[in-house]
């Protein structure tokens, strides 16, 4: 009986050690999850975002497209003003006295806000191929948290049809 003194207070520890090695796990998983639930949320906010500027430009579409021929308009401000540019502008609260430029510099402003309020680092473009009129707005985001939007980042496209 005195050989084995000791023997359960071995067992113990050892099943603590494993214990603990299996929580240590656990918590990873947990850390992994929170960042991946995080990168989900970032990307449907980016998704809704992008749909809120194609249809802010569906709604203002004089703006972009010349409504007589049909081409696009390479002077648009959508496709011209520069994001951290567009300005707002308060006389498009109603739609009397507010042209279909002031109403896009005020969309950009709009956008650009809600950009920033929302995603870390949150940018976004939009471009145009003037031959099938297929706009595409982009939104990007430092979804890696490094401090910067670069190539390992998450980004978001749509692509549509005036």
């Amino acid at each position: 009986m005195h050989k084995s003194n000791g023997f359960t207070l071995i067992e113990v520890l050892i099943a603590t050690l494993v214990l603990a090695v299996g929580l240590l796990g656990l918590l990873g998983l947990q850390a992994a999850s929170i960042k991946n639930n995080l990168s989900a949320y970032n990307r449907s906010q980016a998704t809704q975002l992008a749909y809120d500027m194609a249809d802010r430009m569906r709604a203002n579409k004089n703006e972009s497209l010349d409504p007589t021929s049909s081409n696009v308009i390479a002077t648009s401000t959508y496709l011209t003003m520069d994001l951290k540019d567009a300005k707002d502008q308060t006389n498009c609260a109603n739609m009397t006295g507010c042209t279909g430029a002031q109403m896009a510099q005020n969309d950009l402003f709009q956008w650009r806000t809600a950009l920033t309020n929302t995603l870390p680092l949150g940018t976004g473009t939009i471009k145009v191929d003037a031959k099938t009129r297929v706009f595409t707005i982009t939104v990007n985001w430092d979804d890696n948290r490094v401090g910067s939007v670069d190539l390992s980042d998450q980004n978001f496209s749509v692509s549509f049809q005036l």
